[in-house]
């Protein structure tokens, strides 16, 4: 039965069909090739076919059977059958191999063609396509790119992936995903790109690997590769042809689009005109896009977003093509505020300014719409538009313009509004005759133009003090002096001097108050000046009471470090100077200020001890605290005296706060604690004591409480007993009851080691242990928290129940809420820091 046939146009010479009869090669009489497929009844030129042909051997082997080679008497020639969707070529030529002579091809197999030799043997030539064709592992480095791509020219891409592998060179990896994309083989193609790392290609081919359409997803890949044309014949061949009009409309091309969308998606027509007429619009085309812009309109209601579109289009060009009125109306009509401003913008660059200005208020950009009423002198709307408006520089505009024509004060307000505050003060000096008003806003802005203009003013009044001041805020600190100097104001000269003036204005005012013998301002404004020896010079010829002096020649000493200036201070201060030794705390600062914080320390304990003597408990304790924490974050060790008299004395304090909250047991226990040290207490031996036995009573602490009632009992305390409480202590010693409740305990913070709760030394470790800051009593390491201000340590239970209550630290006075108080989890670092700062051992130290 006959199923085709095919008539070529010449009579054909040979003909050579491949096995099995899918396709032949035939040969004409002019000597030129053809591939012969039934399938499609077509025939399909060979390129490059050699001349005085005389056969073509198809491959035998059946993984190949694309492949065949034609032969005259010199050279075999290498071709590749393939369907190319992409160029349309489906016969390539691969290469070319030399025939030894008197051999005739008989069979190819492999890319190895089997040959008669004139002698009638057989022999084996390779072709030249071929000679790489073999395992990764027989390749030489120097062969695996030329392996590579003739493994990519024979189509063997799947044995050509370990090759490409090894080789790996981002090159001939793009070649090879070129390849796998022309046989539109794109799983191999996602790889292939996923080697050289080109995420855009890989993601762009994951959209269409499961496109199943052979003309679809050739279509797609013809458009990756920039082959616009071949992808429309290819989408348009497809059974999605709509493809090739989303591949005009994404391109730009509108002229393609509309003519695919007349065929294929009439209704797409309007929306194709409407973006082709934008990027007419940004090309400057405006009559073209006017025409598209009125095609893309229709009459559907579910179109109204894109009609919107095209009206504001129309209004545009209209108003870009001269016809203003229809572009005005269309534009007001529409309701639309950035197109009433894109309007406005075009009559601006026209200067059809009262149209822009119209617009632009419609579309509510009120500023550049006074901007324009301002330019045309339309000041009545300017006015109505004004409390609108944002932009400072319109504002300034309008002030301008109302100045120019002596409306001040409405000038004055505008200016205001503009922050051109040198303008504001200028009127009310100049015009309003207003010079409160001028002060004010140059204290408010200082602004140093405005400042200038004050002075100038005061100058004129006869108000230098005034003058000097504005004249140092507008920086003429030369004229400023020269003025204070001649008019006798130099002090309100110097007081307005601050920290940032140079040391040539700070020297020329102390030679001024050198010049006039007033020694404390020539000692501060030399200490300004750094000029140390002058300073402390007229800082000590002060008189003693004038403690400022002596506090400004402790700063000179301490800025100066020098050893004369030094000597010079502490022989004033020791009295060697005038006779009279100066008070303790001018030591104390001295100490402080050179950085000598040991020596500082000692004072701080004499001075906090003479406070205590006289009953100031408090100042006391601020001393030797503030001078605790300095020697702590210099790293000083702290003087055990120190130490001992700041935990007494706060224990003095803390019995008040305690008893107040009738924590009467741990009140009695820090006032036991004060009294086993009265001697300290000079002031208020016999109401310490007496407090003492009254709290131990309450607390029924009653042994100690008969301990100190019999010691009041002693003549020097007796008659001094408070006569509401005598009674009541003589009883207790007449009728002793000596029952106690012993002490509670808890565990050492360093060794674990039971040790009662007031008790502040261990004697299993021998370690000094720290305090609470809340109750007086020693720390545990699973109740442990710190002041976030002071950061001494405290019971987190008992310190944030007194946080709650006081609001403050009862050690360093600082005020927090009490969520600021935070447990410590490890206090390992904190007892650390205490031992050494007090220049003892930790527990694992001591067994060490």
């Amino acid at each position: 039965t006959q199923i085709s046939e095919y008539r070529h146009v010449l009579g054909v010479r040979d003909v050579f069909p491949q096995h099995g009869g899918a396709r032949l090669v035939l040969i004409d009489e002019k000597g030129d090739g053809q591939l012969y497929t039934p399938v499609n009844d077509s025939a399909i030129d060979i390129p490059d076919f050699p001349r005085n042909a005389q056969g073509v051997l198809w491959e035998t082997l059946a993984a190949d059977s694309g492949i065949f080679a034609v032969y005259n008497d010199s050279h075999l020639c290498t071709y590749l059958f393939f369907n190319d969707r992409l160029t349309g070529r489906d016969v390539t030529r691969v290469a070319e191999t030399k025939l030894p002579h008197g051999y005739r091809p008989l069979m190819l197999h492999n890319g190895q063609v089997t040959c008669q030799t004139s002698s009638g043997k057989t022999a084996i030539v390779v072709l030249h396509s071929h000679e790489l064709i073999k395992p990764v592992k027989q390749l030489q480095g120097s062969q695996l790119k030329q392996a590579l791509q003739a493994h990519v020219a024979l189509g063997k891409l799947q044995s050509a992936w370990g090759i490409a592998l090894k080789y790996g060179k981002a090159d001939l990896w793009r070649k090879y995903a070129d390849a796998a994309l022309h046989r539109l083989d794109v799983p191999l193609a996602i790889r292939a790109y996923a080697q050289v790392e080109d995420v855009g290609m890989v993601l762009a081919l994951q959209q269409i690997k499961q496109v199943e359409d052979k003309n679809l997803l050739a279509g797609h890949v013809a458009a990756f590769r920039g082959d616009f044309d071949r992808a429309q014949d290819l989408f348009l061949g497809s059974s999605s042809p709509i493809a090739a009009l989303e591949m005009r409309r994404d391109l730009l091309h509108w002229e393609q689009a509309l003519k695919i969308a007349k065929k294929l998606a009439p209704g797409e027509i309007p929306h194709i005109s409407r973006e082709s007429a934008q990027q007419l619009e940004f090309k400057g085309q405006y009559g073209k896009a006017l025409e598209m812009y009125e095609r893309g309109l229709t009459d559907s209601a579910a179109d109204a977003e894109h009609n919107a579109a095209c009206t504001a289009g129309v209004a545009r060009m209209c108003v870009r093509q001269g016809n203003i009125p229809r572009g005005v109306k269309l534009a007001l009509e529409s309701r639309n505020r950035q197109l009433c401003r894109d309007c406005a913008a075009i009559l601006d660059g026209m200067k059809q300014y009262q149209e822009a200005a119209a617009l632009y208020e419609k579309g509510q950009h009120y500023d550049k719409a006074a901007a324009i009423y301002i330019q045309i002198k339309s000041y009545h709307k300017v006015g109505e538009l004004l409390p609108l408006v944002t932009s400072p520089r319109v504002h300034q505009q309008y002030a301008k313009a109302r100045e120019a024509e002596g409306k001040y004060k409405e000038a004055v307000k505008a200016y205001e509004t503009a922050k051109d505050y040198d303008s504001v003060i200028r009127i009310h000096l100049e015009h309003l005759n207003s010079p409160e008003d001028a002060v004010r806003v140059v204290k408010l802005t200082e602004s140093t133009e405005g400042a200038k203009m004050v002075a100038k003013f005061f100058k004129k009044l006869g108000d230098f003090e005034s003058a000097v001041e504005f004249l140092v805020m507008s920086r003429c600190m030369n004229e400023a002096f020269d003025m204070a100097k001649e008019h006798e104001v130099m002090h309100h000269y110097a007081s307005l001097l601050g920290e940032e003036n140079s040391v040539e204005e700070y020297t020329a005012v102390a030679f001024y108050f050198d010049g006039a013998g007033d020694h404390l301002m020539a000692g501060r404004f030399f200490l300004k000046a750094g000029v140390y020896p002058k300073a402390l010079k007229h800082l000590l010829a002060c008189p003693v009471g004038e403690g400022e002096s002596v506090d400004l020649a402790i700063q000179t000493v301490g800025a100066a470090k020098n050893d004369k200036l030094t000597h010079q201070l502490i022989d004033f201060l020791m009295g060697d100077t005038d006779g009279r030794p100066k008070d303790a705390k001018y030591i104390f600062r001295l100490y402080m200020s050179l950085g000598l914080f040991p020596e500082a320390a000692r004072t701080a304990i004499i001075i906090a001890r003479e406070e205590q003597s006289m009953g100031n408990y408090r100042k006391a304790h601020d001393v030797l605290f503030n001078m605790y924490r300095e020697l702590q974050q210099q790293g000083i060790r702290i003087p055990n005296e120190m130490s001992q008299n700041l935990m007494i004395l706060h224990s003095y304090i803390l019995c008040k706060s305690l008893v107040k909250l009738g924590n009467h047991e741990e009140g009695a226990r820090m006032l036991i604690r004060v009294a086993n040290n009265i001697s300290k207490f000079p002031a208020h031996v016999v109401p310490i004591l007496t407090s003492t036995v009254i709290e131990c009573v309450r607390a029924g602490l009653k042994s100690s409480g008969f301990s100190y009632a019999a010691m009041l009992m002693r003549p020097e305390y007796r008659q001094k007993i408070d006569a509401k409480y005598k009674k009541k202590i003589e009883q207790i010693v007449r009728k002793p009851d000596k029952t106690e409740e012993p002490e509670g305990q808890s565990p050492c913070p360093y060794c674990e080691a039971s040790v009662p709760d007031t008790k502040l030394d261990c004697q299993e470790c021998k370690n000094t242990l720290p305090y609470c800051i809340a109750t007086g009593r020693h720390m545990v390491t699973n109740d442990w928290t710190n002041c976030p201000n002071c950061q001494f340590p405290a019971l987190y239970s008992e310190f944030k129940k007194l946080v709650e209550v006081s609001k403050s630290c009862s050690m360093c006075a600082a005020s927090f809420p009490a969520n600021n108080v935070i447990l410590v989890r490890d206090p390992s670092a904190q007892l650390k820091s205490f031992a050494s700062a007090l220049g003892g051992a930790t527990a694992d130290e001591s067994e060490a």
